[in-house]
């Protein structure tokens, strides 16, 4: 379970500001992966990133018995001097056990295919290199919930599938906070869904497809 409480985020801008949720109020139930569904701007990333802790809110307060991902694939917070194989060690202390941490290495180096570079600095990387790490890294951890935002899969196609099989693994055991501008993805992932409606207005619908269809009606589809 996910409990939001009076939740109100904003941002200051030249016109003034921004207000992007006011008091919100919303509790998400166990045991089912969640579609943030809306228009462009709405305020899905927005949500997800204040549900991860990465923003925070003006005020209110998210509470959970359960752990939370960064955004899969994430790859901005790499220290681009240290090496893949450094900045993967950083990360595993701090969410593994010393025992665990060669293990998790070692299936960051295997699953990214990065070879030599994965021994070189993030900073000679290519985006689609940071991206393998990153969606590497996010899934050598267990949580109850991961945070997906337009991250499914990453590199050429036969990568794409290696990414593909191995998140949908991970759907059997644990349950997805998701944005995509894919519909199909978001049915193929989720059970329920937060629709975010015009004046940003949240409401828990339990049908994907219903979260769906209302978003159609929102957007004239």
């Amino acid at each position: 379970m996910i409990k939001i409480e009076g939740l109100t985020k904003s941002y200051k801008t030249p016109k003034g500001r921004h207000y992007v949720f006011r008091d919100l109020n919303i509790e998400i139930p166990s045991n089912k992966s969640v579609a943030l569904i809306g228009r462009n701007g709405a305020g899905k990333s927005t949500l997800l990133r204040v549900i991860g802790g990465i923003d925070r809110p003006d005020s209110g307060r998210i509470t959970t018995n359960k752990t939370i991902s960064w955004p899969v694939g994430l790859s901005g917070g790499f220290q681009g001097s240290l090496t893949g194989r450094e900045n993967v060690k950083f990360v595993s202390r701090l969410y593994s056990t010393k025992e665990e941490l060669s293990g998790k290495v070692a299936f960051v180096e295997e699953f990214s295919e990065l070879g030599k570079y994965f021994d070189m600095p993030i900073k000679t990387y290519s985006s689609g290199m940071k991206s393998r790490l990153g969606f590497g890294l996010s899934m050598a951890f267990k949580f109850d919930y991961y945070l997906v935002d337009e991250v499914t899969a990453v590199g050429d196609a036969r990568f794409k599938q290696k990414c593909s099989t191995l998140f949908s693994a991970k759907r059997s055991e644990a349950n997805f906070l998701m944005v995509s501008h894919s519909l199909n993805s978001l049915r193929e992932f989720c059970d329920v869904a937060l629709f975010i409606g015009r004046n940003n207005k949240v409401e828990y619908v339990d049908s994907i497809d219903e979260a769906i269809h209302k978003y159609k009606i929102d957007e004239n589809i």
